[in-house]
């Protein structure tokens, strides 16, 4: 089969197309064709070893698909294995797809849409009247996470680093918008939300991560879910204490056991999306065999909404 393999750690060139073996049958799993393959920002960290589960060459990258499984049209998670024709599927983390939910509005729910939804309520516990920072607010978890925060009540300070992507931040139902690149992160913030937030996220690190935290309100709380930027934040238990802060990490595979939290929000993210109250981003789609490309965009931060690899081409 036709399949995206790493031979060795490093730039997106690192990542070839190539004959590789089929899958191995596995106990609870299922074999399933697929249709598209999600690129992501842990795709990303993988490619490059700094991802938090480290991975053996050679290796085939990718952690969620679309695609069928005995006729039947579903979108599931993986550990690996996804940017390619044929993948297995652990029935726990695999869902039937509703009619009404195209496949491209799939490939955005199961990573993405899923972390989306517990950063803000797993992790964060989010409720109304509360305000959230919601950074890369034009990306594939930030669209979402807009979208959920917002029809949650709650007041969405978006954060996103061109003119363009912060406006499609307000079209989504952000309150107020701020760039993300300003060295001035936390007077902006500030002065968006009229004072301290009790919540926010935050993915980029260094910097970003400490000008964000300085934004939280005294017994507020901070989810971290990843460094986008490529350096780590240290976090000062004199600053945790002294304003009471809550600064927590999240990292999706963790619910992949959970018997509840998974099937959980993704009937909440289909029926959103059915009913047309949670819209998904379609941005590019590459061929299988530019994956190459689409990490190199994704790692310059210039497209917007849900990037996938056609598997078909």
């Amino acid at each position: 089969m036709r399949a995206i393999v790493m031979r060795e750690f490093g730039g997106p060139d690192v990542l070839r197309l190539e004959d590789a073996p089929e899958p191995t049958p596995r106990a609870g799993h299922a074999l399933v064709e697929v249709t598209l393959a999600g690129v992501n920002y842990a795709d990303v960290h993988v490619r490059g070893d700094t991802y938090l589960a480290p991975v053996d060459l050679p290796y085939i990258p990718g952690n969620e698909v679309v695609g069928t499984v005995d006729g039947r049209r579903v979108v599931g998670l993986t550990r690996g294995g996804g940017y390619a024709e044929r993948t297995l599927l652990h029935r726990r983390v695999t869902w039937d797809v509703p009619d009404a939910v195209s496949d491209e509005q799939a490939v955005a729910l199961a990573l993405q849409g899923n972390s989306a939804w517990h950063l803000l309520f797993t992790a964060l516990r989010l409720t109304k009247g509360e305000t959230v920072v919601v950074p890369a607010a034009a990306g594939g978890v930030g669209t979402l996470a807009v979208q959920l925060a917002a029809r949650a009540g709650a007041k969405v300070i978006g954060l996103a680093g061109s003119a363009a992507k912060r406006q499609l931040a307000l079209d989504l139902g952000a309150h107020a918008v701020v760039d993300s690149t300003a060295e001035d992160l936390t007077e902006r913030i500030l002065d968006a939300a009229g004072g301290p937030v009790e919540t926010a996220l935050e993915m980029t690190g260094g910097a970003t991560f400490a000008r964000t935290l300085a934004a939280v309100a005294p017994r507020g709380r901070l989810a971290v879910y990843g460094f986008a930027g490529g350096e780590l934040a240290d976090v000062s238990t004199r600053e945790l204490m002294e304003r009471s802060l809550t600064v927590s990490g999240f990292w999706l595979p963790q619910l992949y056991g959970d018997r509840t939290a998974l099937p959980t929000s993704m009937r909440a993210l289909f029926d959103a999306v059915a009913d047309g109250s949670l819209t998904t981003l379609t941005g590019a789609t590459y061929a299988l065999g530019e994956a190459a490309q689409a990490h190199h965009d994704l790692a310059a931060r210039t497209p917007t909404g849900k990037l996938a690899l056609d598997v078909t081409r």
